[in-house]
């Protein structure tokens, strides 16, 4: 996931004029057009396997997470007022710490976002089944309804707010953005969140045995859904067929981050499916590599943050301002090396003993 975020955000920040591009080159979608046949490809795995489907997925495991949350503190004998407010603790830490990241690091921060999901979504934690099921079938209609807004088809190139000329003019014009994100952002997440939370209280998951034929199913027709949805789009991206009108852009957009969303859980799906099988090939021997792994996803907020400071520092215009240098293969090495480099330092940290401190900051806030 820590892998797909990185790739899905970084490519946002490139303008179009690297070398790999022709003079006066446009964007669109986030991808620089017209540009080198492998760029190209790049692009069209990236707009087909990435774009849309990472966030969705951590907006299912993030109402995954909530739901284990849940269920520990109503087993412990806490009152729904108690799990409600511990949640809003827990939505209120995300929001101050994206607020920061956002404003000093990279503006299209997440966490905020997902704060102000839980803030508000803590009370879904008390709905039916069939509620949670109803409501998020209708918001995912919703992401799938005609619009010009998707950031998949965007012509919009990086604005001030994301690379600002100096500091005083990062303050300045940040705050608005980070509003619109965190205030909007929650309704094109809150589909997946709410599935999160049903799967979440079944234990879906961590039980494939017993949902197998629901975790193939979703597997299969969500990730086949969403490389087939995604289409029109990457490929118009990669420049392997022409802009189309503006009709039709406002059913691909939508489209494509449709069925991102069914791709996002056929990816959990997936991994569930795949996990059991590998863990029995490596029972007894298990490697440096997967402890590593492991010690990411214990860390993931403190790794995910990690990623907002690369990006500042590689692409603010007053610091190494590359973003109109790097090509979209050369920000795509830039996010896998990131990664790496976020892998090895939770490995350090495991082998030392110690939380990641971002994770150590939510506990704290969140359990008092």
């Amino acid at each position: 996931m820590l892998l797909f975020i990185a790739l899905a955000n970084s490519h946002y920040f490139l303008t179009g004029t690297s070398a790999g591009t022709s003079a006066g080159a446009s964007v669109r979608g986030g991808f620089p057009v017209d540009v080198s046949a492998l760029d190209s490809a790049v692009t069209w795995v990236v707009a087909t396997f990435v774009d849309g489907r990472a966030f969705p997925l951590f907006g299912f495991l993030f109402g995954y997470g909530v739901a284990h949350i849940v269920r520990r503190q109503t087993a412990s004998g806490a009152a729904p007022r108690e799990v409600r407010r511990l949640l809003w603790r827990r939505g209120a830490v995300l929001v101050a710490v994206g607020v920061v990241d956002a404003m000093l690091f990279f503006v299209g921060d997440i966490l905020a976002m997902y704060g102000v999901l839980l803030l508000v979504g803590a009370w879904a934690v008390r709905w039916s089944d069939r509620w949670l099921l109803v409501v998020a079938g209708l918001l995912f209609v919703l992401t799938a309804l005609p619009s010009a807004d998707s950031s998949s088809v965007s012509t919009d190139p990086p604005d001030v707010a994301m690379l600002p000329p100096d500091l005083a003019t990062q303050l300045a014009e940040r705050p608005a953005a980070v509003a619109l994100i965190a205030l909007l952002g929650p309704i094109g997440f809150a589909c997946p969140y709410l599935l999160g939370l049903w799967a979440g209280r079944r234990r879906v998951l961590e039980q494939p045995e017993r949902y197998r034929g629901l975790l193939s199913a979703v597997a299969a027709v969500g990730i086949t859904v969403a490389v087939l949805g995604a289409q029109p789009v990457a490929l118009m991206l990669a420049g392997a067929t022409a802009v189309p009108s503006a009709d039709v852009l406002e059913l691909i957009g939508p489209l494509h981050d449709a069925a991102g969303v069914l791709g996002g859980l056929g990816y959990a799906a997936l991994i569930v499916l795949l996990a059991r099988p590998l863990e029995g090939l490596v029972e007894g021997r298990r490697g440096r590599l997967i402890d590593a792994l492991a010690a990411t996803g214990q860390r993931s907020m403190t790794c995910y943050l990690l990623q907002s400071v690369v990006w500042a520092v590689v692409f603010t215009p007053y610091l190494l301002d590359l973003a109109g240098t790097l090509t979209v293969t050369g920000t795509a090495l830039l996010a896998v090396a990131t990664w790496v480099a976020s892998v090895a330092l939770a490995d350090l940290l495991a082998r030392r003993d110690r939380r990641g401190p971002f994770e150590v900051l939510v506990r704290r806030v969140t359990y008092r």
